[in-house]
């Protein structure tokens, strides 16, 4: 199902997850927490109140229990509102 955000609110694929350690130690799924980085699929239009500034394609720092899991095209992604991103992040490939 494709979702479309609306207003102020974006679409976030949250990055995976490391399943190892640096020292090859395996962390089991319960263990582990949710990425709180994650890339902007889909943005809305914003409000006159608050313009969109973010884009689409954008990696982003989000608090911990931001957004509300949602599925999106076979993907496990989130929907925020654009305030509750605390910063842009560069250099992720």
């Amino acid at each position: 199902m494709k979702q479309i955000p609306q207003q102020d609110r974006i679409l976030v694929l949250p990055k995976e997850v490391e399943e190892k350690t640096a020292a090859g130690l395996i962390i089991p799924k319960t263990a582990q927490e949710q990425s709180q980085i994650g890339k902007i699929v889909s943005i809305g239009v914003g409000t006159k109140e608050e313009p969109m500034f973010l884009k689409e394609g954008q990696f982003v720092l989000f608090g911990k229990f931001a957004g509300v899991p949602v599925e999106h095209e076979g993907m496990n992604c989130l929907v925020m509102k654009q305030s509750d991103v605390l910063c842009i992040v560069e250099g992720i490939i």
